[in-house]
């Protein structure tokens, strides 16, 4: 997938989820007031925060696509996980709401009525969500976006807390038909703190996951082992390294190395074998900007590349088993 067929496609998929979340706002808002359930209320709560979070996604997407310029060099992919983490931060306050609206029912006599309507709303919002979610965590794999991961999570949240709620709601109702003198009410203020606590789980993952790369956090363990695997296929061109760096912005990785070669190889020479390692990287990570600074392997080296040296015996292995990251 190119940029521009990821432009396209995670913009159109962020679009479905606002429109989506839109209807379903307005619908467990109506049906919520109308039978009195504060734990439908409490959905029409969540679904306006992933309404929220689907608008702030499609604002992502849709910045993060814009080309690198002059005042943004690396390009503008951080705006993922910006959006990532403030729908992550409102997650959060939508839960607190909803645990005190809940908590003021518990303390107070009240009763739902009309529950069908509640159950019902609450079925149609898990399955247009599963099919929403489902295309988003799609296109969010496809196009490796923080921000539709985490509007597709967020969705597929709510499909959990619906079922929850339509499972509730159902109980309340059977209870009534069969056992009248047995008042359920109860279940759903607590159905809907159930709901609260499964949203808090949700936005604490989110948190995690979007302000890592905030942080410049080095990419995962398994995409450095490609690109040290990459670097280790070359020698005995590439004889060593060391300082390598890596970070991740949105979708956007980066590969900063320093790459030790003969002193005597010259300066066409080692920039091909920099631009075969820089395709070798980018063949197993898409969208990675490669830097490989090339330094004279000398025989006085102090030790530079330590573990990721090349030339001694078994300095391969050393890589391999040590994990290091090669600050040295």
């Amino acid at each position: 997938m190119d940029s521009r067929q990821r432009a396209r496609a995670t913009t159109r998929v962020a679009a479905l989820s606002v429109a989506s979340n839109s209807l379903l706002v307005l619908l467990k808002l109506v049906v919520g007031i109308a039978i009195g359930s504060v734990a439908v209320i409490s959905e029409a709560v969540h679904s306006a925060v992933d309404l929220v979070a689907a608008l702030i996604a499609l604002f992502a997407v849709r910045a993060a696509a814009v080309p690198a310029d002059d005042d943004h060099p690396y390009g503008h992919g951080k705006a993922e996980n910006i959006s990532g983490t403030i729908e992550a931060l409102l997650i959060f306050g939508a839960a607190a709401y909803i645990i005190w609206e809940a908590g003021r029912k518990l303390l107070s006599d009240h009763e739902v009525e009309m529950l069908g309507w509640g159950i019902a709303v609450m079925a149609l919002s898990a399955v247009v969500n599963t099919i929403v979610s489902e295309m988003l965590l799609r296109v969010a794999r496809a196009a490796d976006s923080v921000a539709l991961e985490a509007d597709g999570w967020h969705l597929r949240t709510d499909v959990y807390t619906s079922v929850g709620v339509a499972a509730a709601l159902s109980v309340i109702a059977l209870t009534g038909r069969f056992v009248p003198t047995l008042h359920a009410h109860w279940i759903d203020p607590v159905a809907a703190i159930c709901v609260a606590l499964m949203i808090i789980h949700a936005a604490w993952r989110l948190t995690i996951r979007s302000a890592r790369d905030l942080m410049d956090m080095a990419l995962p363990e398994e995409e450095e082992h490609a690109i040290r695997a990459v670097l280790e296929a070359h020698a005995p061109a590439v004889r060593g390294y060391h300082k390598l760096r890596t970070r991740k912005a949105g979708s956007q990785r980066f590969v900063d190395v320093h790459m030790l070669v003969d002193p005597e190889m010259t300066v066409a020479a080692s920039h091909q074998v920099a631009d075969e390692v820089t395709d070798g990287i980018t063949s197993r990570l898409p969208r990675t900007a490669v830097v490989v600074h090339i330094e004279p392997c000398e025989p006085d080296c102090g030790d530079r590349c330590g573990p990721n040296c090349l030339v001694r015996a078994g300095g391969r292995a050393g890589a391999a088993a040590t994990g290091d990251r090669g600050a040295g």
